[in-house]
């Protein structure tokens, strides 16, 4: 009789997978048992191995949901001494994603005294005192590990800066009961994703993607959002596609999506696209229209007035003071920011937030609340549990930024909660920039009434599919509670 195999056993490594060498010990505080399996098969079949019952020498990775689990399983001081790589989950995640390993950089979970003994260290105050030296500038840049470039867009190219989803993709959802255990206190584990498998097909998704930027430049976004409907259920598709016959009965794949699928399959390429990217006036509008503030009607206007370049723009009179900035900082505005970054600043903001307000509830939201490795701009979503002391916090909170030299342009600012208007919602759009860097970030601060903060946090949390399908189910829900209570 075969001898019983034993459970904690995992199976022989495949020696040339993507994974291959590592040898992976696997913290499961904050992890459904069921997810945690998924993750091992996938490390194993793809050439790791997983030590289950200790951290041993040979560890060469210890992957965590966050800090705050390395320190309850291992403590302090055994940490200390270890030589693997204390690292997130959401490497795995986007690795799998990707299907190409991550920079692991981006990822490390660091282990001093200093961070053990204050997990929440925040960043050194910004000053624009002459006397004060700057941190060292970082360049620490890469590209997101999770997304198809084709499908990341701005909310400035649709000519409404006060879309909520300035750096958003399609993204599968998790079935209920099959994500990762939250932890509310961890902002780690609030923005983790659940695993998605590798595009299978990212030969049609690529060139979807670049028809969404193209009809959405145009103004023609319903059929942007056809090509949006269709890309997470392309991506799930779990083998590679070789023929329509494949897609019968899917949802988003009507016949004309699936003519166009029946193209990319057979010969590479849609001569949809091509004719688009020949086409001087689409070309043109599309780039004019990756401006901060730029809208479809005003880049082809742009366009009629003779205008084929940025550079051309720099002489336009009409450009408000807004997309002159959009204009000026084109090249800072498209550049992605890393995710270590943006959880840093996020930092900054809560420790000066707590000064200015104390009690008050900063989040950053947008791809960075998704989980993603880097983000196109800040999404910060703001409220105070009181109900009442949020009035006014914006305007202190944006003189403070300023007085440390974090914010440095305005794009928008309105203060409804000030004003008495019925949203009560206090908006402020601008640039900012990182310690020590003179690189400008977008930065979009949200300022909400505490009985809608939920609405809200959804709302800049994305991504475009989501807010677009159910940011009327949303509003109604608001009503419903709104008349519920009384008001």
């Amino acid at each position: 009789m075969a001898a019983k195999r034993g459970r904690n056993r995992s199976p022989s490594p495949d020696p040339e997978g993507m994974f291959a060498g590592m040898v992976v010990f696997m913290v499961e505080i904050g992890v459904q048992r069921r997810r945690l399996q998924i993750w091992k098969q996938k490390l194993v079949q793809m050439g790791a191995v997983i030590e289950e019952d200790r951290v041993t020498k040979k560890v060469t990775h210890v992957l965590a949901m966050n800090l705050e689990a390395l320190l309850h399983k291992f403590g302090k001081e055994r940490l200390s001494h270890f030589t693997a790589r204390l690292m997130l989950y959401q490497w795995l995640e986007d690795s799998l994603t990707s299907g190409e390993k991550a920079n692991e950089d981006l990822y490390v979970l660091k282990i001093d005294s200093e961070e053990v003994d204050k997990p929440k260290k925040s960043l050194p105050a910004i000053s624009g005192s002459e006397d004060q030296s700057s941190p060292q500038k970082r360049t620490r840049y890469s590209p997101d590990a999770g997304d198809f470039k084709g499908v990341e867009s701005h909310s400035n190219t649709q000519g409404s800066p006060d879309s909520p989803t300035s750096c958003s993709v399609p993204s599968t959802s998790a079935s209920p009961g099959e994500g990762i255990a939250e932890t509310p206190t961890s902002p780690q584990s609030e923005s983790t994703s659940v695993y998605k498998p590798p595009d299978l097909n990212r030969n049609i998704t690529e060139i979807f993607g670049k028809l969404i930027n193209i009809y959405r430049a145009l103004g023609e976004d319903r059929r942007s959002f056809s090509y949006y409907k269709a890309i997470p259920v392309i991506e799930k598709f779990p083998t590679r596609i070789e023929s329509v016959d494949q897609l019968k009965h899917l949802p988003g794949i009507g016949k004309a999506m699936r003519d166009h699928i029946q193209e990319i399959v057979t010969t590479g390429k849609l001569s949809k696209l091509e004719h688009f990217e020949t086409d001087e006036k689409v070309r043109t509008i599309s780039l004019f229209g990756e401006v901060w503030g730029v809208g479809p009607a005003t880049a082809l206007k742009l366009y009629e007035k003779g205008h084929r370049t940025l550079e051309d723009l720099k002489n336009e009179d009409s450009l408000t003071h807004a997309q002159k900035l959009g204009l000026k900082y084109f090249d800072d505005i498209k550049t992605r920011i890393p995710r270590q970054e943006v959880q840093e600043m996020e930092q900054l903001l809560q420790r000066v937030g707590e000064e200015t307000l104390p009690g008050v509830n900063i989040v950053c939201g947008g791809s960075y609340r998704r989980g993603k490795a880097t983000c196109g701009d800040l999404d910060i979503v703001v409220t105070h549990p009181d109900g009442q002391s949020h009035k006014g916090f914006l305007t202190k909170f944006v003189k403070r930024l300023k007085e440390m030299n974090f914010l440095r342009e305005d794009l928008i600012f309105s203060t409804h909660s000030e004003e008495g208007t019925d949203s009560g919602v206090d908006t402020y759009f601008g640039l900012c920039t990182y310690p020590g860097q003179e690189l400008r970030r977008r930065i979009d601060f949200k300022v909400y009434p505490r009985d809608i903060y939920s609405f809200g946090l959804i709302a800049w949390t994305g991504n475009d599919v989501l807010n677009r399908r159910y940011g009327y189910d949303f509003i109604c829900i608001h009503v419903s509670l709104n008349t519920f209570v009384g008001r």
